[in-house]
């Protein structure tokens, strides 16, 4: 379809009787970002130090950015659209040179890193400006806040790709800081006005779909991982062990998420009446939260498999319990905003997370690791139990209206 300028509209068919369905192309594009996770858990794992730590929030902030903002201008324009395809293909490759400067990002790979950002988050937005022009003259003014943000960020990006130190370090926070605060404050633009979550015509079972997929990918990364570093070791018996722990903390993770709480924050944000507000909060800031929980308990995981026995070390106590604590968080605070309603069991569990730390100098880091895990378990039990009704509600609806056709 085009306009009297022969320009195509490049944007999605939306019906209101279904969502938008994740397409190919999406799914090939979320590959460079199993890569950038795997990069992102081995930094840590070999830089487990205060400024190590913060170096790889600063990156994992970048890449979580990158990607969720290319989510939301799927949203809109039509990935199987071959406009909107090579624009996708033109960001893996950026991806997949933004993935490979992160272990040494701070050090001789800072300028590929940055102008890799800077090119992925200004070029999407330049191409979503063109393609939005001619048929979506709200949403393009939206689109010429949200590229003066990404460009007043990328001049930061690119002067700390050039600086060394502290002073990379320091520029590339404030870049961060402006594209973080960006959303929250509507983008607002001196002579282009605001705009506000009612503007952001998300398509919301989409949207969830494709955070949902990104938690797969993480908790995909982490299994990966945690498989190959098996495979390399001695099989003994607490190294077997190590492994089964690992899984089944795999396990409860994905059940926290998508036994319940993942289908039914689909359901609220594809009935809301304000979409953008919810895809902004619970999807855009808080699954960050979650996507962190599972890289540090992939790190975990492997100082465990590599040293199951003797002492547990600051390190390895760090990164049993910040892991699941970080994912427990998330998902409270995601379950809180998409059902309005505090999740007792996540509390409960953070809360034990915590009883563990006098532990770490009584158990092994088998035993320590096998306890977090525990709680995890115990977490994911008590909430299945507790929203039985939610399930046989949801299991019963598809019931409920064949009796009403029939």
């Amino acid at each position: 379809m085009t306009n009297g300028d022969g320009i195509s509209d490049l944007r999605r068919a939306r019906h209101a009787d279904e969502h938008v369905k994740v397409t190919f192309v999406e799914l090939f594009f979320d590959l460079v970002f199993v890569f950038a996770v795997t990069q992102l858990s081995h930094a840590l794992l070999q830089h487990f130090s205060p400024m190590g730590i913060v170096q790889t929030v600063l990156l994992l902030m970048a890449v979580w950015w990158v990607w969720i903002y290319t989510s939301w201008v799927t949203n809109w324009l039509d990935p199987d659209r071959t406009a909107v395809r090579l624009m996708l293909f033109a960001l893996m490759l950026a991806g997949l040179v933004l993935s490979t400067s992160i272990p040494k990002a701070f050090e001789s790979k800072g300028l590929a890193f940055a102008g890799a950002y800077v090119f992925m988050q200004v070029g999407r937005c330049l191409f979503t400006l063109w393609s939005l022009r001619r048929h979506s003259p709200g949403n393009y003014r939206n689109f010429q806040r949200i590229t003066s943000w990404l460009a007043l960020a990328g001049v930061f990006w690119i002067a700390g790709g050039l600086a060394e130190g502290d002073g990379r370090l320091a520029l590339w926070v404030m870049a961060l800081l402006i594209e973080y605060i960006s959303p929250a404050v509507g983008f607002s633009t001196p002579y282009l006005g605001r705009s506000t979550t009612a503007d952001w015509d998300v398509e919301g079972g989409h949207m969830a779909e494709r955070c949902g997929l990104f938690i797969i990918i993480a908790l995909g990364e982490s299994i990966l991982v945690t498989g190959a570093t098996f495979g390399n070791l001695p099989w003994t018996a607490e190294t077997a062990a190590a492994f089964a722990i690992a899984f089944v903390g795999s396990v409860a993770m994905w059940w926290i998420y998508f036994n319940i709480g993942a289908e039914r924050a689909r359901q609220r944000i594809a009935t809301s009446s304000d979409p953008g507000r919810l895809a902004r909060l619970a999807y855009t800031y808080i699954h960050l939260l979650l996507v962190a929980g599972i890289i540090v308990a992939a790190v975990a995981d492997e100082l465990v498999l590599a040293h199951p026995a003797g002492h547990t070390s600051l390190k390895t106590m760090a990164a049993v319990l910040a892991g699941p604590a970080l994912y427990l968080l998330g998902n409270l605070l995601f379950k809180r905003a998409t059902a309005d309603s505090p999740a007792l069991s996540h509390m409960v569990g953070l809360g034990l997370l915590a009883a563990l730390v006098p532990a770490a100098s009584m158990l092994s880091p088998l035993l320590f690791s096998g306890s977090a895990t525990l709680v995890m378990v115990l977490v994911a039990v008590w909430e299945t139990l507790s929203l039985r009704s939610w399930h046989q509600g949801r299991a019963a609806a598809p019931a409920s209206a064949e009796r009403t056709l029939r």
